[in-house]
């Protein structure tokens, strides 16, 4: 008699890739194409991406992950003596193994409300800078880096995110979005942002894939032809960017057609509201309200063990000695035996 495989709800990456996509690739596979991205295939999808953000001259690159991602654009961004200013709970500041420190340039440290970034914090840690009579002698702050969804798994609303622009446009400083879990917040009800207003409003993003029902990859927008010079070739030097370019290209291909990256992330969401709502059912308490594909919940230490052990929870962090907080992730794939299941066992 065959066991059922332990249920899984570590992270949103831990399935392959969507079927279509795996469809697409197979249809392919034995076509001669040039290299690095210059074939038929990359360039359609970009011009689908460009269909999708209403941006006919962004410039739109594939690379290999989502580290990659981050460390290349904020690299090509930054002058040498220049950092990147983020949530204190952001990506880049915990989560990326110092990535962005190993390429020379210090992640600025902002308090985070819920995961997200203040207008009012950015503009004051720049005026900090400027009223500092030793500045010369400190790390300037060069650009802004947000996620949406955030770390916490909430999301800038419009209104956030214009304000957030409009401070970064006043003092000439860059502003970045991480799009790694992007198809769940266009997914969500509560999301009022869209992939147009991204190219508005911010000065380059990516759009994820990895995390959204791609093998592997991220597609970088700079929504403003040539505003980083010579990117191709920053690319090649931080290692992400793909000989077989058309094989990541192909991916997002087929997520731009017939809106299927606008609707991935639906089956992510609709899961994760059926164990929200077991949770708040059943007395679990969460730290963070998140609308989108993660579900935190703080448990004693001996539950979460227990629970670790029947299905595949990721560890948040612990906020005092007897309590763990866990992260509950859903997918694009996530199936309802599997909530089923989990909800059973909570």
């Amino acid at each position: 008699m065959q066991t059922q495989q332990k249920l899984s709800f570590t992270s949103d990456y831990m399935e392959g890739a969507h079927p279509e996509i795996l469809k697409r690739l197979t249809e392919t596979n034995l076509l001669k194409t040039t290299g690095y991205g210059m074939d038929e295939f990359s360039e359609a999808a970009r011009d689908k991406i460009r269909a999708a953000c209403e941006a006919p001259e962004a410039d739109v690159y594939f690379l290999v992950g989502g580290t990659q991602a981050n460390a290349t654009m904020i690299d090509a961004m930054l002058r040498p003596y220049q950092g990147v200013m983020a949530a204190k709970t952001g990506h880049i500041s915990g989560h990326e193994a110092g990535a962005i420190e190993a390429g020379g340039h210090k992640v600025l440290e902002l308090p985070h409300h819920n995961g997200k970034l203040a207008a009012e914090d950015i503009k004051e840690c720049i005026k900090r800078y400027q009223e500092d009579d030793n500045r010369d002698h400190t790390v300037m702050p060069g650009m802004v880096y947000i996620s949406h969804p955030t770390e916490y798994g909430t999301l800038y609303s419009l209104s956030e995110l214009k304000d957030i622009s409009e401070i970064c446009r006043a003092y000439d400083i860059p502003l970045y979005l991480d799009g790694a879990r992007l198809a769940y917040a266009l997914a969500c009800p509560e999301n009022d942002v869209t992939l147009p207003d991204l190219a508005k409003l911010c000065d380059a993003f990516y759009i994820g894939g990895t995390k959204c029902g791609a093998l592997f990859g991220e597609a970088v927008v700079i929504p403003q032809h040539d505003r980083i010079p010579h990117l191709f070739t920053i690319i090649k030097q931080h290692g992400a960017l793909l000989a077989k370019g058309r094989i990541a290209a192909i991916q997002f291909e087929t997520l731009f057609t017939s809106d299927l990256y606008s609707r991935i992330g639906e089956t992510a969401i609709k899961a994760a509201d059926r164990i929200r709502k077991a949770l708040e059912e059943k007395g679990y308490v969460s730290p963070i309200s998140s609308p989108t594909n993660q579900i935190f919940v703080t448990l004693e230490d001996k539950k979460a063990s227990e629970l670790k052990e029947k299905a595949g929870l990721g560890f948040w962090e612990k906020p005092d000695d007897k309590h763990t907080v866990l992260r509950i992730v859903t997918s694009w794939a996530t199936e309802d035996e599997d909530v089923d299941r989990l909800i059973d066992i909570l």
